[in-house]
């Protein structure tokens, strides 16, 4: 604390309790640990010099953004400093002409859009949290959103990162131009889960405004139905802007939330954006129509208007802060699966329902097959909150079983580090870990994140099946 307080001013080194409480966890709020020291800098010479005294003192240093992470990758060393680039609120440049916008990390996603909206550009990535989520966070998660279909995750829209290494070092990745030679370490660093650098400036690819769009809202009698609808349209060559799906319990519960004015008779409703041109919408709109008839589409309905197009959207955007209306407690999971699998998975979670006796409402960035079940429980029962940690790992290895992941833009952090083990084989794991060494040999840098040890996986090898917490005796709890 002495060493940052040589060169950060008062306010901005936090260390007594009630100043730290706010940081002691991300989105994941099962688990729980106060910093020792919280740094909040303003300028790139003052993250380079927190980065400089903790190398030096041999600290652990964990960054941070809004802190609206769903894996516990933002959880804080109980002995080290966690480092929130929360005043990195900048918009540094807009370049209509270049279609690139250079922002600081602590930019949240919907300004740049925002700010861009005047040149007739927008940034495609669009998580759910994107009022809140900032754009370095996004870059560490490799966020995505009900767009990335059709535009692609925080990865095919960043041309260039800089920031600094664990040790202070800057560095700089990829390019404003359409290449950058070398090895695309641009990739390797979007998505690293803040474990290989600080990230400090973000230049994004910008987008022209669509002249039109129109949303389907596709209801189904049956959940696999709809799960094989969303197949058959990406077997047709359609690829939407936009295809998601949610199963009767989160449209009610979005329902009661926001009247977005879905069917709340259907098993399951699918969302199929088309933009483009005008005579481009109307040719796909048709198309998808056909395609989701012929898929057994009981009811379908095209958004008249823009407003009607944002309110169908405001129901899938806002279904987890719907379902917390519902229930003490959700756990969101985000596993990935190939799209000829969901109706299998569908039947797995609906079984895992039944053998936890927990509710769990289903929400899908169904076109790229990126599931988001929401379990339903309440954590201040510890053996609920137990079951919960079974079911979520059942699910997340049956992603792995069917060909999938165990994450498709939330990140591994804290939450499926177990997972990891089922997902990789051991000499890949060391891979990731030479990886790892290269930026960061000392290991301060987001310890403990992402890649398990070997021994940790050894050890979830005797426990797997018993829970987190049987794995992990160390994390802090409720």
């Amino acid at each position: 604390m002495n060493a940052l307080r040589a060169f950060l001013p008062a306010r901005a080194v936090l260390h007594e309790e009630e100043d730290t409480r706010p940081y002691e966890c991300d989105g994941l709020t099962a688990y729980r640990q106060l910093p020792m020291v919280v740094a909040l800098p303003e300028t790139e010479e003052q993250v380079q010099r927190v980065l400089q005294a903790c190398a030096a003192l041999g600290v652990p240093v964990v960054p941070r953004g809004a802190g609206t992470g769903l894996s516990g990758g933002a959880l804080p060393p109980g002995d080290g400093v966690l480092l929130s680039m929360a005043k990195f609120m900048r918009v540094l440049r807009v370049d209509p002409r270049a279609r690139v916008a250079i922002v600081q990390p602590g930019v949240r996603n919907a300004v740049i859009s925002e700010v861009a909206a005047p040149f007739g550009l927008f940034y495609a990535p669009d998580p759910s949290s994107q009022i809140a989520c900032t754009i370095g966070g996004n870059v560490s998660e490799n966020s995505g959103g009900v767009h990335c279909l059709k535009y692609g995750l925080t990865l095919h829209n960043v041309l260039r990162l800089r920031g600094y290494t664990v040790e202070g070092e800057p560095i700089e990745l990829g390019s404003e131009a359409p290449d950058a030679p070398g090895y695309d370490l641009l990739a390797l660093a979007v998505g690293s889960e803040g474990m290989l650098m600080v990230v400090t400036e973000v230049a994004v690819k910008l987008l022209p405004l669509p002249q039109s769009a129109r949303v389907i809202m596709a209801s189904f009698d049956d959940v696999e139905k709809a799960g094989q609808a969303v197949a058959a349209v990406i077997a047709a060559g359609i690829i939407p802007a936009g295809l998601e799906m949610m199963d009767r319990p989160a449209t009610h519960a979005v329902e009661q939330f926001v009247a977005a004015g879905y069917d709340l008779q259907a098993a399951a409703i699918l969302l199929c954006e088309s933009d483009g041109t005008p005579e481009e919408v109307d040719d796909e709109v048709a198309r998808m129509m056909a395609v989701l008839a012929q898929a057994g589409a009981a009811r379908m309905t095209v958004s008249r208007d823009e407003a009607e197009r944002l309110r169908f959207w405001s129901g899938r955007k806002a279904a987890f802060p719907a379902v917390g209306r519902i229930s003490p407690d959700y756990y969101c999971m985000d596993g990935t699966i190939p799209r000829k699998r969901l109706g299998e998975v569908l039947r797995f979670i609906a079984a895992m329902e039944k053998k936890y006796d927990l509710r769990c409402p289903n929400v899908f960035h169904a076109g790229d097959g990126n599931l988001h079940p929401l379990i339903l429980f309440d954590a201040n029962s510890a053996e609920e909150l137990h079951r919960t940690e079974l079911f979520a790992a059942e699910v997340l290895e049956k992603c792995v079983e069917v060909g999938g992941t165990i994450t498709g833009e939330h990140g591994v952090g804290m939450e499926k580090i177990n997972q990891m083990c089922v997902q990789f084989r051991p000499d890949e794991l060391e891979l990731f870990h030479s990886i790892k060494r290269v930026f960061d040999a000392r290991g301060l840098l987001n310890p403990g994140k992402a890649v398990p040890t070997l021994a940790r996986c050894a050890e979830y090898g005797r426990t797997r099946g018993r829970g987190v917490a049987a794995a992990h005796p160390e994390l802090p709890r409720f």
